[in-house]
């Protein structure tokens, strides 16, 4: 469409739209302004521009040159606008300080909000505008003082030997009761630091004891936070300080014993993970889990919700849920007679069969549960996914489960909880399900005709801390 055409055809639709303010002809030609179609401000929030054209025309509405137009009075071609109110950031009320003394960091919450106030995704807001969601703070410096621990035993069981204990330059924490023993290095106390070693004197050995034990100093404690175990050397020696075998062994000095390092600081969750260190990456992280220090992989660290996963160390071999795709002719029948076999006067044509397995399962810390149908973290070999501690079949009618799921938090520092119970849902449905001891490992064979088996929807697949 040319230039005449847009004006003869849709000039008129546009002014009874925009309804511009025509100027008034005098000559043989005139000025028509010729509005956009889009009369509504373009900037979708804040200030913009509405633009228009403006054309010189003759009295029979053709386009002209604008020379024949200069001794009239141009109108505007483009007037300011308003949008409505831009989203913004808002922010929370900065936190305490990460520590109480010395370099630390304090953090805040912020979020993008509509102009309503209504939470939304931050990329509505300007990142080049977005405040700082943490930064430095230092409150006092750090005060050190030095502390002792109690004595330990003698390093012989009769006769002379020395006793050992534990000396550590502590940083005065005022919200503590306690001292606590710490990583920081001497330079820091004042002074000299306590004498760790003195002799020590036992009742003299009977004449015909010319063997004794002697144990050295304890290790360190094997965790850095919470309950752990420490060792140190028991060894036999004789008379004349050399090694034996000799030594009464129900006299023999521990070799081992737990620890409990002090309580130390760790995140709830993998979002105060975010808050408190500004990690933004996946990854294996330490919080406290119903008060003990237990590795949670932390996913979606870039979202402003990551999730908690719990690690199998044990693999996918031990984690798997399978719902059977065979089905007998007669159903009537159970030839497998509890063994899963593939042989058998069957169809496979199950439609809901499938293999999932799986390296990681989220943890729902709020209730702890593990929420069996996230498959982040799995893979469906077979069919259709199979949610985690699930297994059915419609093999048979007979009590003849064939779908299996197994279960295993060995090395995870979790265990499935003693209240945790399985459903069986579905036709002539049942379940054989078997605990270890100690709720680290789960093992059941289900199904029915057709039925499955799956953790009680009321209390779900609750575990705690082992």
């Amino acid at each position: 469409m040319n230039s005449s055409e847009f004006i003869r055809v849709l000039a008129p639709a546009v002014r009874r739209i925009c309804r511009p303010r025509r100027p008034v002809a005098s000559h043989s030609s005139t000025i028509r302004a010729a509005p956009l179609i889009s009369c509504w401000c373009p900037a979708s929030c804040g200030k913009g521009f509405r633009r228009r054209n403006v054309t010189c025309v003759s009295r029979s509405g053709q386009p002209t040159a604008e020379e024949n137009c200069l001794h009239l009075p141009r109108p505007r071609k483009e007037k300011s606008c308003k949008g409505g109110k831009c989203p913004k950031w808002r922010t929370s009320i900065w936190g305490e300080c990460s520590v109480t003394c010395g370099s630390g960091l304090t953090s805040r919450a912020v979020v993008c909000v509509s102009h309503s106030g209504d939470e939304i995704h931050v990329s509505h807001c300007s990142a080049q505008k977005r405040p700082n969601q943490s930064e430095p703070c230092n409150t006092q410096p750090c005060e050190f003082v030095w502390i002792t621990g109690d004595w330990e035993e003698c390093s012989v069981t009769c006769g002379q030997g020395y006793q050992r204990r534990r000396v550590s330059c502590s940083e005065v924490h005022s919200g503590n009761e306690n001292y606590v023993y710490s990583q920081h290095g001497s330079s820091n106390c004042p002074g000299t630091p306590p004498e760790s070693y003195q002799a020590c004197r036992l009742p003299l050995c009977p004449s015909s004891q010319v063997y004794s034990w002697r144990v050295g100093i304890w290790g360190p404690c094997s965790v850095s936070c919470s309950d752990g175990w420490m060792e140190r050397m028991v060894q036999c020696y004789s008379e004349e300080g050399e090694l034996s075998e000799e030594c009464d062994s129900s006299s023999k000095p521990e070799t081992r014993r737990s620890c409990t390092n002090p309580d130390c600081i760790l995140p709830l969750s993998c979002r105060d993970v975010q808050m408190q260190n500004g990690v933004v990456s996946d990854g294996e992280q330490l919080l406290s889990v119903q008060g003990k220090a237990r590795n949670i992989y932390c996913s979606e660290m870039h979202t402003e919700s990551p999730k908690e996963y719990i690690s199998l160390t044990t693999g996918e071999g031990e984690n798997f849920s399978e719902v059977f795709a065979y089905r007998l002719m007669d159903p009537t029948q159970c030839p497998s007679n509890l063994i899963h076999r593939e042989e058998c006067q069957c169809r496979r044509d199950y439609t809901a069969a499938g293999l999932s397995t799986f390296t990681r399962v989220r943890l729902d810390l709020s209730k702890m549960t593990i929420i069996t149908t996230d498959w982040k973290y799995s893979y469906t070999r077979e069919g259709h996914k199979v949610p985690f501690a699930t297994a059915g079949d419609c093999y048979s009618a007979a009590r003849c489960p064939q779908g299996r799921f197994r279960l295993n938090l060995s090395g995870t520092g979790f265990q499935v909880a003693e209240n945790t119970q399985w459903i069986s849902q579905g036709n002539y449905a049942v379940a054989d399900i078997h605990k270890s001891q100690d709720g680290s490992r789960v093992t059941g064979m289900c199904g029915g005709y057709c039925g499955k088996c799956t953790p009680s929807s009321s209390s779900g697949l609750l575990i705690q801390v082992s």
